[in-house]
This record gives structure tokens, sequence and C-alpha cells, in this order.
């Protein structure tokens, strides 16, 4: 998968990448990130790209042209690659080349990112993900190029750097091969809408704390039972929203209503 990101600040989202599971994923081929310097396309000497708004108001707002140019060119490059990849096919079918590539704006206006959202864009071949800055982008260039419209969270940053980060890690944890056991894709938090079960490691005992026996009893439907089980109660205590659009079984929810009642009094202490 291609992650393709327009920024003012390169360097920063480029070092926060290349580390860990991710740049080693990078390394290994299995991902490709690139950040894409907007100010390259600025056309004054000074690179800049920024200017007032029009009716005033504080701040200043990022200008369409050099996004747009910015935007272009990366969009040439990739259907550039996408017509060498195919050219040794006979086929007359162009539309994966002429498709427009899907463009992210990351803005607090846009629908909220979650894992399911991760995981329809991890389906991508090339992403592009714009990132704002000062007070924004002129709106009609976000007109002209912008697909979605996304929101890491109901707060406001200084930019979509941080934003951007956050859904390349989310999303390429999801492309085949970058963890190393793809099972932990599929199990962890907000999988089926539960938040992931408690864990344990070595030692069996800390702090006078001890794992629960049922992990170290080796009786694996035991086991599994048992994390269904913490995942619905922790998906309770913690965010009874998902639980609206979880997929519990009638058993589950009888069993749920019951723990909930036998719990009610230590919830409240």
């Amino acid at each position: 998968m291609n992650f393709h990101i327009l920024t003012l600040f390169p360097e920063m989202v480029m070092n926060g990448l290349n580390t860990s599971i991710i740049g080693r994923a990078v390394q290994a081929g299995l991902l490709s990130i690139e950040a894409v310097n907007i100010r390259d396309y600025a056309f004054n000497k000074h690179q800049s790209v920024d200017d007032y708004p029009y009716g005033g108001g504080a701040g200043m707002l990022m200008q369409a042209e050099p996004v747009y140019l910015a935007y272009e060119a990366l969009a040439e490059r990739i259907r550039s690659r996408r017509a060498g990849a195919r050219a040794d096919f006979s086929s007359s079918d162009n539309t994966a080349e002429e498709r427009r590539p899907r463009v992210v704006y990351l803005s607090p206006q846009g629908d909220v990112f979650c894992q399911s959202m991760a995981e329809e864009l991890a389906k991508e071949e090339d992403l592009i993900l714009l990132c704002g800055h000062y007070e924004g982008i002129d709106e009609r260039v976000l007109e002209e190029i912008v697909t979605d419209y996304v929101s890491i969270g109901d707060y406001v940053l200084t930019g979509g750097e941080l934003p951007a980060m956050v859904m390349v890690d989310a999303i390429s944890r999801l492309v085949p091969g970058v963890l190393h056991n793809d099972v932990s894709a599929e199990f962890e938090s907000f999988q089926d809408n539960l938040l992931e079960y408690p864990q344990y490691s070595r030692p069996e005992e800390w702090h006078g704390k001890k794992v629960p026996p049922v992990l170290l009893s080796g009786h694996h439907a035991n086991i599994e039972k048992w994390r269904r089980e913490q995942s619905i109660i922790r998906t309770y205590e913690r965010r009874p929203d998902l639980l609206e659009k979880s997929a519990l079984t009638d058993k589950e929810k009888k069993w749920l209503r019951e723990w909930a009642g036998q719990n009610s009094g230590e919830k409240n202490d």
C-alpha cells in the first residue's frame, strides 16, 4: 500500500513513521510512505503558501494553488506508475489507471476515524492524506480534490500531521504481512465493536496480583470464553456506547444483564 502525505512539515511526518513496526514494513517493501512538501509548489521566492482570508478573521489560510499543484504532480505520478505496472497486459480496461486517487483531508469537520474506516481505507492501493495548517485551506481546492473528510476526535490541533500519522499507523496494521502475527490485527480492540480483553505475561504473580487461573489452565475453549466475557465487561464499563453496535448473541446479552445486576453495587462503591 502506498501512502502519500501532502504537508508543510515532511520531516515531522517521516521521522514519526520511520520507526517500529511501520518503519520495518517500509524497509520490507510492504508499505510505501512519502511526504510531499507543499512549499515546493509555492509560486514565490519565499515559498510562502498562506495569505489573509477574505472577509477578515484571525490567522492565515493556506492558498489553493500550491495545494492543487502538489496534488496534481502527485496524481500524475500515481497514474504513470499504475500505467507502467499494467503495460505488460493487453487488457483495454484502464479504469484503475484513470480512477482518481482517494484524497483524505484531515479536519475536525470530518467523519470520526474508526476501525471500520481503517479497514475500508486499507483496501486502497494509494491513499493521499492532505494536512492543513494555520486556519485551514482555501475551500475551493478542497472542493476540487478531496474525496473524504476525516477527524480523529472532537478537539483542535495545530495541523493535520499528527492525525495523518495516526491514520497511517492504524491502516498499516491491516495490510497483510505488516504484523508478524496477522491474527493480532483481527482480534485487537474495536473488532466486533468490543474492547480488547486484559492480557498478562510473566511473572505469574506481580505486586501481589496473580494471573487469572483460567489463563494457566491450557484449556483453550475456556480461555476463549473468558476472553470474550472480559471483552464484553470491559466494553460495558469503559465504552458502553460501543455495545449498541456489537454483535452480542442473545445468550451473551442475558449473561451481561445478570453480571451487571450482580456487580452494580460494586461499581457504585
